[in-house]
């Protein structure tokens, strides 16, 4: 039978590969092999849908472990870990995209290029803070505190 614990690891890895894979092996090869524009448009998709696949998958997690443990389980380091990630996957795909779009809506030349680029980079830099501590949550973060001594 699916316990929670399996239940979490699946989600989890299921999202955080999808993170790897999609910002790491799919988007360079997409911009490799495509105009910059078509690239943009796919990217820009895919790194949706593996946001909201994100922002379910953790706020699931986060709301297991609520359940089962209480208000206690959010001094867990783990908890704080889904916690930072869900912000992290807040800004970026409610604050961030949004600007961005908007900045290519009215055409990046100029001063909305630079704009978007700087908001690009900051947008990477959160991707690369999820996926690193997605790894260290698959890695260390069974399900709480007691895993990580396992």
């Amino acid at each position: 039978m699916l316990n929670k614990t399996m239940a979490e690891r699946i989600l989890l890895s299921l999202w955080v590969g999808s993170l790897w894979t999609s910002g790491y092996i799919v988007a360079p090869l997409l911009f490799k092999q495509l105009d910059r524009i078509t690239a943009g448009h796919i990217a820009g998709q895919l790194f949706t849908i593996v946001s909201y696949m994100g922002l379910f998958v953790l706020l699931v997690v986060l709301l297991l472990t609520l359940v089962q443990e209480g208000l206690r389980s959010l001094q867990q380091w783990r908890q704080r870990i889904i916690l930072l990630m869900l912000l992290v996957l807040v800004i970026g795909q409610f604050l961030l995209h949004p600007m961005m779009t908007e900045l290519k809506a009215a055409g990046l030349q100029g001063e909305n290029a630079r704009q978007f680029a700087t908001l690009h980079g900051v947008s990477s830099i959160l991707f690369l803070v999820n996926s690193i501590l997605g790894i260290a949550l698959l890695v260390w973060g069974g399900s709480g505190a007691k895993q990580v001594q396992d």
